[in-house]
This record gives structure tokens, sequence and C-alpha cells, in this order.
């Protein structure tokens, strides 16, 4: 809690950093647009074209996401400041120490209220207000691999319900004893790429195994892939002649929810030896319909990182996404410590990273990407 001597000198300071946010972000040119667009909603000849009525719609609602956060922190700060003023005013006792307590919390929320909006300020990628699909594929270990995935994806299911995103499962297949070898989800919420690119990469895991009867501590790597869902499908041209398209029975412990029919989709682009799969619907006409969607993000992300090759080797640099490159480990035995490699951002309670906790590394990744992103002494280490 902050003490009421610290309180004005807070406000003054955020008040201050709002205002630099206003002309960073572009606030009134935000207003401006959100204006020109609910102008052209209101036009009777809107929805003659649906696409662009849609498009127009979107973007307003991009506008508008980025200027809502501004202006309740801007209102929370006023009320503040008002509260401020009658906290002084009241007299020595319970109710003056009752007040200066509530303002206190309020002021504590609008400074973690601005972080997040100045974290999201760095989210300024081309694709990093898209849908975000999301594979996690099992590393060497066996079951402890495949554990592993299983910890990893329970990780985002939470993070995303602390984000307000919404997870959709489209793909998964079960270890033989435990866990995923791999899995396949969509996450769709505003800036979800731009936030879960963060995460891209090979996670590691040190622990005492609970499948070893000697208790001996083992190491689990998962490797995640992160693709933006693309609203154009004209980035990507992907030729019927270069798929390969099969159908197959979505497996499953049995019952009623089993599908009885071939619905599950599996394509393979040939160019790129890219194979995704879909069994999350009991059409085969939708699992289609969501399989091309993510096999067209990840060629156009796998076109993208050729490009990031090649100025790699210009440069003289090595930061491919491989299995020797994990960004993070998260280390249960003999201590507890989850520590991301690139930023050098760390944390003792691994058990609330687990539990969905990742916006401070999130915050960190962006933030080091911001920076020019300098490498880390050790961010390649495998061991």
């Amino acid at each position: 809690m902050l003490a009421p001597e610290e309180i004005y000198p807070r406000l003054v300071a955020l008040k201050g950093d709002l205002a630099d946010m206003k002309r960073y972000l572009g606030i009134d040119a935000h207003r401006a647009a959100i204006a020109e667009g609910e102008a052209k909603a209101a036009d009777p000849a809107f929805w003659d074209d649906q696409r662009a009525a849609q498009e127009t719609i979107a973007e307003t609602n991009a506008h508008k996401s980025v200027v809502k956060p501004f202006d309740e922190l801007s209102a929370a700060l006023s009320d503040a400041e008002t509260m401020r003023e009658l906290a002084e005013a009241e007299p020595e006792g319970p109710s003056r120490d009752g007040a200066w307590r509530d303002l206190s919390e309020i002021v504590e929320n609008a400074c973690n209220d601005f972080e997040a909006l100045r974290t999201r300020s760095l989210l300024t990628g081309p694709l990093d207000a898209c849908n975000a699909f999301l594979t996690l594929h099992a590393g060497a270990g066996g079951t402890e691999a495949c554990d592993w995935v299983s910890m990893l994806l329970r990780m985002y299911s939470r993070y995303c319900e602390r984000a307000g995103f919404e997870l959709e499962m489209l793909d998964q297949t079960p270890g033989d004893e435990a866990g995923l070898v791999t899995c396949t989800f969509a996450v769709r919420g505003p800036d979800a790429y731009g936030y879960l690119k963060a995460e891209r990469g090979t996670h590691r895991l040190v622990r005492i195994s609970p499948f070893d009867s000697n208790a001996r501590r083992h190491t689990s790597f998962a490797a995640l892939d992160v693709v933006a869902e693309l609203q154009d499908e004209t980035k990507v041209e992907l030729k019927p002649e270069d798929l390969e398209v099969d159908t197959y029975r979505s497996g499953g412990a049995g019952g009623q929810h089993v599908n009885k029919t071939d619905s599950a989709i599996r394509i393979r682009h040939v160019p790129t030896g890219i194979v995704v799969t879909c069994d999350a619907e009991r059409s085969q006409f939708a699992n289609r319909k969501k399989a091309m969607a993510i096999l067209r993000a990840k060629v156009y992300e796998y076109e993208e990182d050729k490009k990031r090759a090649a100025l790699e080797r210009f440069y003289g640099e090595k930061g491919s996404i491989s299995w020797g490159n994990q960004i993070r480990s998260y280390v249960l035995q003999p201590y507890t410590m989850a520590k991301d490699l690139r930023t050098g951002h760390e944390t003792g309670n691994v058990q609330a990273v687990l539990d969905g906790d990742l916006a401070p590394f999130i915050a960190a990744y962006l933030k080091w990407k911001s920076a020019g992103s300098p490498k880390i002494k050790g961010a390649a280490a495998s061991g």
C-alpha cells in the first residue's frame, strides 16, 4: 500500500506519462478514425457492400480498442485526484485512514493499467492485431515430454482466461502413456498474435519425474509454434496441385462423441512439407476450412522465416527457431525458477507462471524487441 505522502507524486507522474502516451499512441488520430467509421456506418447504403462494411466495422473497433482503455485510465486518474482532495479534508481517524487505503488501491491499479497500455503500445507489427494459431510439439523424452506439452497447454489455457481470449482446440495427438505428443489450438481476441508471438520457441522443464520410480531429475523439451490467422487470403496463394489432402477418422477414448465418419482432415503443402491436421468439427468441410486457415498462416510464416534467415546471414547473426534455441527454462528441482533466456526476466514463483501468469514475460519480450533485441548470453544453450 502506498503511504499518503507517496500518492500525490505518483499521480503527478502518471498524468505526465499519460500525456506523453496520448501523443505517441496518436489518440487524436484514433478518435478521428472512429468518427469517420461511425459516419460511414450511418450511411443508408453502408451494407450494400457487406465485405467493405465488415472491414470498416473491424477497423473502427480496432481504433476503439486503443482509445477506450486510454479514456478509462484518464477517468480513473481524474477520480483519484478528486478522492485525494476529499481524503485530505477528512479529520484524523478511521474514516480518513480508510479513504487513503482506497485511494492507494486505485492509484496502484492505475499504475498497472498504465503499464498494460504501454505494453500494448509496443504491438506495432502488421499482424499483431490478428488471432493466432498455436501448435505444441513434444521433444525428446518420451512420456516426460508429452506430459510437459499437456502442462504447457494448461498454462496457455489459463493465460487466455486471464487475458480474455477465447481458446479453441483444433487437433491433438495423445501420448502413449500420458500427455500429448502434439496439439494445435486457436486463440482469438484483440492482439492475440501480438502477445503470444513472444512465446514462440522451445520451452525446457527440469523436475523430479512423476513417471520415474527412482524419483530422478529429468529435463524435458517442448516446442511452441505461433502463427497469425491471416485476414487477407491473398497474402498466400495455395495452389490445388501443391496440396495433398487425406481424410481419416478422429481418434479418442470412444463413446457417443467420437466421429464415426472420416471427417478429420490432414493437408500437406508439398513445396514446403508443412502438414496440418484438424478434427475439431464433425463436418469434413468445416475441418478442411480450419485446416486451410492454419496452413495458410504457417506457409506465410515459413516464407517470412526464410526472409529473416537471409537477413540474419547477411548481418552475421544466428537466431532461427530450433530445438537448440530454447527461449525459457522452468526449473522445479533442485530450486524453483522460471527464466526467459532472451530477456533475462525471471521469477522464483514457477507455479504462478504455470498457472498462466505470463504477462510479465510477454511485456519483457516486447520491450526487449523494441529496444533492438540484444542477444542474451546463454539464450541458445540447450542444456
